[in-house]
């Protein structure tokens, strides 16, 4: 028997509470014990699986020191996951941005060239980072 699929707007919220967590460098477990709960249920939680409460996610937001709209950001605004516009504004690139900062990988490289000190070597790495994909035939 499949499972009821979440809701876009619990899974958007869900993967923020997580982008959020992940740039602060908090595990699971230390944000569930700070909330009274295990890291399964916080896991719950950033899959979209559990839908978190209003004070729930207030007290994530505390915890996380952001605002409470932080975890309404860019989120779809109609069940069909599609997410909400305002008038004539550009294709939305930031989802993949995010999607991508949302990845361990992505997280990663980003933490370490924040690291890099000299612009020189940050511009190499650009430029290598934008060689490799060339090469993969990406746009």
């Amino acid at each position: 028997m499949a499972g009821k699929k979440p809701n876009p707007v619990d899974t958007h919220v869900g993967s923020r509470v997580r982008l959020r967590r992940m740039l602060l460098g908090m595990s699971q477990e230390r944000l569930g014990d700070s909330m009274g709960l295990t890291f399964q249920q916080v896991q719950k939680y950033e899959k979209g699986v559990n839908r978190i409460g209003a004070s729930r996610l207030f007290q994530i937001s505390k915890i996380l020191d952001v605002p409470v709209q932080f975890f309404f950001e860019e989120a779809p605004h109609s069940g069909d996951g599609s997410p909400a516009r305002a008038g004539m504004a550009e294709p939305d690139s930031e989802a993949f941005i995010l999607e991508f900062l949302n990845s361990r990988e992505g997280l990663e490289l980003n933490r370490a060239f924040v690291k890099i000190g000299s612009a020189k070597v940050r511009k190499s790495v650009v430029d290598l980072v934008r060689a490799l994909s060339a090469g993969t035939g990406a746009p």
